[in-house]
């Protein structure tokens, strides 16, 4: 069985550059790429990975930037789903780590995040977003995807 995933869109809260003039800082979201897995099939014996991104600049007096995650639709951090054609789900996770060993979250409940980071002045920084969907789970083929949200601060 072949099934297609828009996996883990997600969107940017950023809360940089809101008060400028009080933060003593600017920073800017230059880009994202979302985490999208291609096929997956479920009889693949290993995980499917992925790898997305964000990129941020900041300029000004510089302060640590963070960034975390929602749970997206399934409500928790430790089983991320995404929805599928007929209310199925395909679980799914993203991480703060190359390993995967780490989920990504809001800092709390044993989940990790991006920072607090102070970045280099006025230099891009890109900061990788880890994906995977464990092998071996039995759904339907179809178009899975889950919204999740993104929140920059510093």
């Amino acid at each position: 069985m072949t099934l297609r995933n828009r996996a883990a869109a997600f969107a940017v809260a950023g809360l940089c550059g809101l008060l400028p003039g009080l933060a003593g800082a600017v920073c800017q979201i230059r880009g994202t790429v979302g985490v999208s897995f291609g096929t997956y099939l479920s009889t693949d014996l290993l995980p499917r990975d992925s790898v997305g991104s964000i990129t941020y600049r900041c300029e000004g007096q510089i302060t640590p930037v963070t960034i975390t995650f929602s749970t997206g639709g399934s409500g928790s951090y430790s089983s991320r789903s995404m929805a599928g054609p007929n209310a199925p789900r395909l679980q799914y996770n993203l991480y703060t780590d190359p390993t995967r060993l780490i989920v990504w979250g809001s800092g709390a409940g044993g989940t990790g995040r991006y920072g607090p980071v102070v970045p280099v002045f006025g230099e891009e920084v890109t900061v990788p977003i880890y994906g995977r969907i464990p092998a071996g789970q039995a759904v339907p083929a179809g178009a899975y995807a889950d919204t999740l949200v993104m929140t920059v601060t510093f």
